[in-house]
């Protein structure tokens, strides 16, 4: 409308004063509803054509777009196991810091793990002790092998040198009685120190390993017990919470409610954009913004990053092969939006519907480019017809609370 009210200021209306005072025409007579066609014509054929060249160049080096919102994250307060509620430590629209806890689960059978662990590490600290006691009984063991080993020793050597003096005391039968008694605490001795070694390998390798083993089941139990209390990750705000003691609650079936981490989507915009204008749009432009959640604003933006792909051409492997004619909607540009002035926040909700003007800026081009005076006279065309752009922002912004309460019957 605005395009179209400013062309005819240099078509139709000296079109009509020539016909009016120059030629003396007057409606009513010569100018009437069906002779005005005619008469104007030149300055009709000028308005269309004006207007709509206008109109795109306008839209061309000064893109608009009504599809602007900042998105933000939201988290699903999930349990890692499945049970039933205990405890509830917060309520719905409170706020939490990282590491506040928000659910505890009864933790029935967690519980018991971790009891039934904390007895097999005691009863492995007990073994080790019983395993100390072992290792001295095998020690007085070998001293008391190698006591008798000794004696034996010494009886079958004074009877072999009764033996070798040719005493009559002494029988053959005697010295081979003492050579096995000899060959018995030998074995003996033999089985005193294996038994020894056995218990030292306990305590060395065995009852070690043994230890860790259930150290670690203790850790295991513990940390499945620490499943059952679900805590804040990031700081938030709670929403949709709907729980009670003693419901339910799944990490496949049913989630507890959901978690806005703050500052999610706050100060950052997305926006996207005509395919045809990713060759003006780049990072560095500035431009203005309006939102419905505070429609008498005109936030001023900046271009911080314009996506490199467009949405339509993404695809996930399949079984079929992609035909470009099922894409029947073009994808958007996407371009990322910041407050041009960071020290003054928007305060704009995140989620807001908004819209969103960009302005091409000739300016330096113009100071340090050497160019023709039709490009310099274009260019400065360019830069001044952005002035239309920023009013038509600001009516829409003006008339969006009529719009949306009396004529969209207030939603």
């Amino acid at each position: 409308m605005l395009e179209a009210i400013l062309c005819s200021l240099v078509t139709l209306v000296p079109d009509y004063l020539y016909r009016r005072y120059a030629q003396g025409k007057r409606f009513g007579q010569e100018l009437t509803l069906f002779s005005v066609w005619y008469e104007l014509r030149w300055g009709l054929t000028l308005w269309i054509f004006l207007t709509v060249t206008l109109i795109t160049v306008l839209f061309y080096f000064h893109p608009a777009s009504l599809s602007v919102s900042s998105y933000f994250l939201t988290v699903t307060i999930l349990p890692q196991v499945s049970g039933r509620v205990a405890e509830i430590y917060v309520d719905n629209n409170q706020r939490v810091a990282a590491g506040d806890p928000l659910v505890r689960l009864d933790g029935l059978s967690q519980q018991a793990q971790v009891d039934a662990a904390q007895a097999l590490l005691a009863e492995t600290e007990a073994s080790a002790k019983l395993a100390q006691t072992d290792l001295a009984q095998a020690d007085a063991g070998i001293a008391q092998a190698r006591a008798a080993l000794v004696q034996a020793q010494e009886e079958l050597q004074r009877n072999e040198q009764l033996r070798d003096q040719g005493s009559s005391a002494v029988r053959l039968v005697e010295i081979e009685r003492y050579e096995n008694i000899v060959d018995q605490r030998e074995a003996q001795l033999r089985a005193a120190e294996l038994q020894k070694e056995s218990a030292q390998q306990q305590i060395d390798e065995v009852l070690p390993a043994k230890l860790e083993s259930a150290r670690a089941q203790l850790a295991l139990a513990k940390a499945e017990m620490d499943k059952t209390l679900i805590s804040a990750g990031v700081d938030g705000r709670i929403e949709q919470l709907a729980l009670q003691v003693g419901d339910f609650i799944s990490p496949l079936a049913r989630p507890a409610g959901i978690f806005v981490p703050t500052g999610a989507g706050a100060e950052r915009f997305q926006a996207g954009f005509n395919q045809i204008a990713a060759q003006v749009i780049h990072p560095g432009m500035v431009g203005e913004m309006g939102c419905m959640s505070k429609p008498l604003d005109i936030i001023p933006m900046v271009v911080t990053e314009v996506q490199d792909v467009i949405p339509s051409g993404q695809l996930r492997p399949s079984d079929r092969l992609v035909d470009p004619q099922d894409d029947v909607r073009p994808g958007s540009v996407l371009v990322y939006l910041e407050p041009l002035y960071t020290d003054q926040p928007t305060n704009v909700p995140p989620g807001s519907s908004c819209s969103v003007m960009l302005y091409t800026d000739n300016h330096h081009r113009l100071e340090h480019e050497e160019m023709g005076t039709g490009k310099r006279i274009f260019l400065h065309v360019v830069d001044t017809i952005g002035v239309v752009h920023a009013a038509g922002l600001r009516l829409r912004m003006l008339f969006l609370p009529v719009q949306t309460l009396v004529f969209s019957g207030g939603h």
